[in-house]
């Protein structure tokens, strides 16, 4: 599932008509990165220009120029090189760029250096992502110091530089309805590889066990690579809150916190659950999970336009305080413990996060030094937890080492909110009959 190259050009167009006149943007694709030696990671396009263009190949540089009458969006891209094409697949070469790209205008990125620089001549500003690659900022001044060396030429360099991060990432956080579909595309598969982590788990298995479920079941549904790496964390490993060591066994009496989420067309999921490794919640396990459950249920309702986002989080500070009150686990007057944040040693993060590209997605949380309201468009987290530390002296024993989180991806809408990954169960009692049904899937096959 991919968004049609249409939905890339629309994007540039609207962000072309965001710039002033007689300015120039530039905004760079990423590179392969070494893994060891004479190996690559896999690649992974960075966002922005993924956002912009659609087009997946490393070192690509694009290039917007509105009014420029010869086209006002241009790419320099890697050359077609038949013998390199043998070992890492065919490129699309420049005449690929503007026939299946929506491009005006494409050149070898060979020409770069040659070309640039009287393409920034005359123009009043160059808007690009300031501060955000070293080795970008580094090349932006040679190519200015080459405009400025061609003074003689009547070649004039831009005088202001000003971040692009600012119009795009304002873009990228409101999700048009093809957005939305591909990002419910990719819950619904990550989803489905929760149900199938919940169906298998059982004592003896390895954290890493259940990791290969949630790979296996993206990959098999055309997500290859995961949004971001997955947490399996079993027992007091949960209370880790981006543990991903995901080797430890998966002991009986514990329970097991998974946080995962695959990609899809560079768009990001990501959803927890935490249910009993043997299937069934202890009293303590059931009591600390209910309460984050009510959490996240009364936060979640409380999604709709013009509500701060702030709000959101603060209601969930006000659920868990009160709920930690009511089981022991912190004394005193509710507003007296939140004012003296008592409850951060058992909620230290945030509510959630904007969704999208990224799995911390950009986009400001405050405009002009308040918190923003939730408008239509917007998909963000919601993903309260409880972590009570092993080593957690102020508590009885029979809490230590229990760590929760539920998370779910909700889209702002015109009336309210749509969950994105409702399929995933998270009812203690829906949670135990998957597991159950697992089971006897295990058993019957056994026989």
């Amino acid at each position: 599932m991919r968004l049609p190259i249409s939905v890339y050009a629309n994007r540039r167009r609207q962000l072309l008509q965001a710039l002033p006149a007689n300015t120039i943007a530039l905004v760079a694709a990423a590179s392969l990165q070494n893994r060891n030696r004479d190996t690559e990671y896999a690649f992974r396009q960075n966002s922005d220009f993924y956002y912009l263009t659609g087009f997946n190949e490393p070192d690509a540089i694009l290039l917007l120029i509105p009014g420029r009458s010869e086209g006002e969006a241009i790419l320099f891209c890697p050359p077609r090189d038949a013998a390199m094409e043998i070992w890492t697949g065919l490129r699309a070469g420049p005449e690929g760029c503007v026939q299946h790209f929506a491009l005006d205008q494409a050149f070898n990125l060979t020409e770069l250096d040659a070309r640039l620089p009287e393409l920034l001549s005359g123009k009043m500003a160059l808007y690009y992502p300031m501060g955000e690659s070293a080795q970008l900022d580094s090349r932006i001044q040679v190519w200015l110091g080459q405009v400025r060396a061609g003074a003689r030429q009547g070649w004039q360099a831009p005088e202001q530089l000003v971040t692009l991060s600012s119009l795009v990432h304002e873009m990228r956080l409101f999700k048009s309805s093809e957005e939305v579909a591909l990002m419910q595309r990719a819950a619904d598969i990550s989803a489905q590889a929760h149900c199938q982590a919940m169906r298998v788990c059982r004592p003896g298995l390895y954290e890493y066990h259940l990791e290969a479920e949630i790979h296996y079941q993206c990959q098999r549904q055309g997500a290859r690579f995961q949004a971001y790496s997955a947490i399996v964390g079993g027992g007091a490993n949960a209370c880790i809150l981006h543990y991903i060591e995901n080797q430890a066994p998966l002991l009986d009496g514990d329970l097991v916190l998974i946080d995962a989420g695959c990609e899809l067309d560079n768009y990001a999921s990501d959803i927890t659950r935490t249910f009993p490794v043997n299937g069934r919640f202890s009293p303590e396990q059931k009591a600390l999970y209910q309460l984050v459950l009510k959490t996240q249920e009364a936060c979640i309702a409380a999604m709709a336009p013009g509500v701060p986002w702030n709000v959101i989080h603060d209601l969930s500070v006000q659920h868990l305080t009160e709920g930690l009150v009511d089981l022991g686990l912190l004394q005193g007057e509710v507003d007296a413990l939140i004012e003296a944040e008592a409850y951060k040693p058992f909620y230290m993060h945030r509510i959630g996060h904007w969704l999208g590209m990224d799995v911390h997605d950009v986009g400001r949380y405050k405009l002009q030094g308040q918190w923003r309201a939730l408008e239509p468009g917007m998909v963000m987290t919601v993903e309260p937890g409880l972590y009570i530390a092993p080593d957690n002296l102020d508590v009885e024993p029979r809490w230590r080492g229990i760590g929760i989180r539920i998370e779910d991806d909700v889209l702002v809408t015109t009336d309210g909110h749509h969950i994105l990954t409702q399929t995933v169960p998270k009812q203690v009692d829906e949670i135990e009959a998957l597991m159950a049904s697992g089971r006897e899937d295990q058993h019957d096959s056994a026989i």
